[in-house]
Formats: structure tokens, C-alpha cells, sequence
């Protein structure tokens, strides 16, 4: 990642949140009291590497590119996986795990696909002190860990559809700018693995998985996302097609793709020979998909929803959607207080809201909404003195900073409703900015300028990837080459007589160009 590439802090530089509680008071006010001390319009690197420690999200380790993820990032990760899991299993897709290790005869034996991982793949030489006689690869991916077995296992048509999952971790070592989420050496990801009779029943699956990803940026992340094709210069490796959503960063100027879903065509099958017999006991090779998204999701979820006091946090993934907070002031019925937090933690969490409370006596009001500020907790409920005589609570939106008093009676419905309209703010807001970013242009002087205003570019393009190349090779600097996003599957209007914009060759479609992480 070149130009607004985000930065990470060496472990020695790392901050604590005081999350726990334990320690002094002054001493954990002075590290987290004032927030974060970069702001993201200014320095966006230097933001997101604050946010995602102080908010307790991660924590450094002492090899470079990998990160421990904190229980507030795998809360996140759980909350998708308990949404997509679900729904791969309404699909008839099963979940399974294969080894983290794959020889190297078996992962050389696909050339286009190796290449294209070559320099990522991490390998264990040794045990102990003694060398390996054969060295071992760790898991870029897992098609050449998997077909092997493919091949044994479907014989006739009765075996197929073959549907298979894994939730696993993944290992890709080469790459210069390490960043928590977004490029790790070790990450946690689904890799789907499907195998059938016909082309029509891979093609339909595979937009089937990227409706799904659809939902979890949309309906989840509150992220909006562009569902597209991407061109044959940036599909999978080995691959037939690849499909993808794709986000931006309106801050960066850079596009992320989200998640992909691939049809593999027969590539694989024929190399690894993995075939069936079909109702006319004729041989046939099995058409095949691959389909994937990672923890990366959570990284851009930051990076899209953060401000300046730190994580903005989607109340569908957020582990705890409403923290309770006592304000007691001198002379306050302070039990009173406390009793009334505990009393309406109860009742929401009864409702099947997940919500805490803050009761710790050793910080102050101020500090606590702050520290919970900085984790992103979609709602904070204030109970004071006047609270608790008008029988009311005081609700204080994270996404807006907007303030609503509402009657301890009515509090279940109208904390249901509010952590609705956050949800649904934070989507349109995002999809508000994300579209104020999009250029459509027809001609390469409006490309390179939209280019130099960090826009989303929407080109007629000629579909030739030579042209690609070259357009790479034209805008390649220190923030990085332009190159197609997606071509988007919602096509605007070509008129005919259209020309490509790099090339004045008769255009073909509507492409999305842009640097990306």
C-alpha cells in the first residue's frame, strides 16, 4: 500500500485503554482521558493505527504483520459468522477443516494458480534443528490443499453437488506494509470449496455467495458496495472468472475489495483430475468455485464508520449495543442511581438487547464517555438525579452525538427503534460520502484529474488487457498505479459511438477504476 497507507506503531509504542479498570486513575486518564491524538481528515494512517488499539480492538505481537485480535474485533467476527454460517447451510454447504500444510508437489502442481501466490507462501525447513528433506508449505489458500481429495472422493453424478466450507486461518508473508485487519501475514477467514455436474450450477452459486456478502457489508457493516466482475488482469489465479464486492475509503481516495466469489471453470479439475461419470456413464470434468472473506472486513468497517473520537460501531456487530452509565452528582441518591442502571440493563437484556453497564466508581461520568466513545458502543444511556425522579433515562446517540430522554417505560421500544435508525444512518451516511467521491469520466485528462481528487472513476472502457497495463504503467507513482476495481454487474447506459477513455478504441462497458488498498 503506497501514498495514504496505513501505518502501524512498533509494540513499544502501543496504548492502553484502562479498559479493565485496575490501575491508577490519574495515570489511565492521562493515556486515554484526552482520545486519540491524530486526526482522521489529517493523518489517516496515524488514526486508524490509534483506533484500532485504544478502541481495544487488537494488540501488537512481536512478529512483524501479525496481531492478536482482542475480544472487541472477534465479537465482530462472530456476529458475521453467525449470520453467513446459517445461511451457507441453507445452501446445502458444509463445514469442514483440512491441514494448515501443503507439500509442494501438490501445491506446484497448478502453475497459473502457484504463480500467483508464489511470493506470499511461507515455508517450514526445519524440526527442531534438523532440516526438513522436504520443505512444507503453510496455506495461502486451500485449492491445492483440497482437489487432491476432491478428485477420491466424486466418482458418479450421485456425488455431486460436492459443498464444502472451512472457517480457518490463512498465512501470506510477502508484502511491505503490514496493516491490522487489512494486510496481515496470518488472518482468519471462510473459504467455500464447490464442485458440480454443470457450469449453470457453479455460475448461480456464485452470485448467490456475493449476495451474501452484499448482505454482510450492507445489512451488517453498514457498509454500501458495488457487486461486479472484475477484469481478466485482476481475477483469482487460475481462475475462469472472479466476482467481487467492492467498498472505498473516501478519505484515502482508495477502493477495497470486500470479498470475492470465483468461478474456477474446469481449470482445476483437469489438473487435478478430479471427474465424474454423468447419468450416460460418459466422463466429465466437474465444474468448480471458490469463494472467500476475511477479517479484512472488519478493518474497512473502521476505516469507513471512525471519527475522531475512535470506532463508530454498527449496533447489528456491536457486542454490546447500549452501555448504561450512572451520573450521580453530590448528595445524589447514588444507590438509587446505581439500582435504576441495573434495573434497566435487566429489562433490555431480557428484550434480547445487549447491553452493560459501567458502574466503576474509580473513574469519573466524563471519562467513561470517552473510553466508551472510543470503543464505538452504538448508544449510551446516562441515569442522573433528574433521571430518576422523572422515571426516565437519557439516551445519547454515537453516530450523530444526538440526545434523547425517554421514559423508563418505553425504554425497550425506544432503544429497539433508535439502534434501528443508527444502523440505517450510518449506511446512508456512508453510501452519502462513498457517491460524492464517484467521477464518471470519458477522457484520460478527466481520468488522471478525478485520479488526483482521490474520486471513484466510472469509465467507458474497452475491455482490452493491454490497455489495463498500460493504464497501470501511465499513473504508477509513490501513491500507487490506478487499475479496475469492478466491472459493475448494474450497467449504466452506453451510447453507441462510446469510446474507450485510455484507449479511443469503441468502448464495451462501464468499468470502476481507482488506486486500492
Amino acid at each position: 500500500m503506497a501514498g495514504n497507507q496505513v501505518k502501524t506503531k512498533n509494540p513499544s509504542q502501543k496504548q492502553k485503554s484502562g479498559g479493565g479498570g485496575g490501575g491508577k486513575k490519574k495515570e489511565v486518564k492521562k493515556e486515554t482521558g484526552l482520545g486519540l491524538t491524530n486526526k482522521k481528515a489529517e493523518n489517516f494512517g496515524e488514526w486508524y493505527s490509534e483506533v484500532v488499539v485504544n478502541s481495544e480492538m487488537i494488540e501488537y505481537y512481536d512478529i512483524s504483520g501479525c496481531y492478536i485480535l482482542r475480544p472487541w474485533a472477534m465479537s465482530i467476527w462472530e456476529s458475521m459468522q453467525a449470520f453467513f454460517d446459517p445461511e451457507i447451510k441453507k445452501l446445502k454447504i458444509k463445514n469442514c477443516y483440512f491441514p494448515l500444510f501443503v507439500s509442494p508437489g501438490v501445491l506446484e502442481k497448478e502453475k497459473e494458480h502457484v504463480e500467483g501466490f508464489a511470493p506470499e507462501v511461507a515455508w517450514v525447513t526445519k524440526s527442531g534443528k534438523t532440516d526438513l528433506d522436504v520443505p512444507i508449505a503453510i496455506r495461502p489458500t486451500s485449492e491445492t490443499v483440497m482437489y487432491p481429495y476432491f478428485s477420491k472422493w466424486i466418482r458418479g453424478h450421485r456425488d455431486l453437488p460436492l459443498k464444502l466450507n472451512q472457517w480457518c486461518n490463512v498465512v501470506r508473508w510477502e508484502f511491505s506494509n503490514p496493516t491490522p485487519f487489512i494486510r496481515s501475514r496470518e488472518f482468519l477467514w471462510q473459504e467455500g470449496h464447490t464442485a458440480f455436474a454443470t457450469k449453470e450450477e457453479a455460475d448461480k452459486e456464485v452470485l448467490d455467495i456475493l449476495e451474501l456478502y452484499r448482505r454482510i457489508y450492507e445489512e451488517y457493516l453498514a457498509i454500501p458496495v458495488i457487486k461486479g466482475k472484475k477484469s481478466e488482469l485482476e481475477k483469482f489465479a487460475g481462475g475462469l472468472y472472479t466476482t467481487s464486492v467492492e467498498a472505498f475509503i473516501p478519505n484515502t481516495g482508495r477502493g477495497i475489495q470486500g470479498a470475492t466469489s470465483h468461478c474456477l471453470g474446469q481449470n482445476f479439475s483437469k489438473m487435478f483430475d478430479i471427474e465424474f461419470e454423468d447419468e450416460n456413464r460418459e466422463k466429465a470434468k466437474v465444474w468448480q468455485n471458490s469463494w472467500a472473506y476475511s477479517t479484512r472486513t472488519i478493518g474497512v468497517m473502521v476505516m469507513v464508520h471512525g471519527d475522531d473520537k475512535g470506532l463508530v460501531l454498527p449496533p447489528k456487530v456491536a457486542s454490546i449495543q447500549v452501555i448504561v452509565i450512572p451520573v450521580p452528582y453530590k448528595d445524589a441518591d447514588t444507590q438509587g442511581i446505581l439500582d435504576a442502571c441495573s434495573a434497566t440493563v435487566n429489562t433490555l437484556v431480557e428484550a434480547g438487547i445487549r447491553a452493560e453497564s459501567d458502574l466503576r466508581d474509580n473513574y469519573s461520568p466524563g471519562w467513561k464517555y470517552s473510553h466508551w466513545e472510543m470503543k464505538g458502543v452504538p448508544l449510551r444511556i446516562e441515569i442522573g438525579p433528574k433521571d430518576l425522579a422523572n422515571q426516565q433515562v437519557r439516551a445519547v446517540r454515537r453516530d450523530n452525538g444526538a440526545k434523547i430522554d425517554i421514559k423508563s417505560v418505553d425504554s425497550v421500544e425506544e432503544i429497539k427503534k433508535l439502534l434501528g435508525n443508527i444502523q440505517q444512518n450510518l449506511l446512508e451516511v456512508a453510501k452519502q460520502k462513498r457517491d460524492e467521491c464517484i467521477q464518471v469520466i470519458h477522457t484520460w485528462d478527466e481520468f488522471v484529474q478525478a485520479l488526483g481528487q482521490k474520486k471513484m472513476i466510472l469509465a467507458p472502457w474497452c475491455d482490452e488487457e493491454e490497455v489495463e497495463v498500460d493504464v497501470k504503467a501511465r499513473t504508477k507513482g509513490e501513491t500507487g498505479a490506478a487499475k479496475t476495481l469492478c466491472s459493475p454487474f448494474e450497467q449504466p447506459e452506453l451510447p453507441e459511438g462510446t469510446k474507450c477513455f485510455a484507449s479511443g478504441k469503441p468502448a464495451k462497458k462501464w468499468s470502476y477504476w481507482g488506486r486500492s488498498y
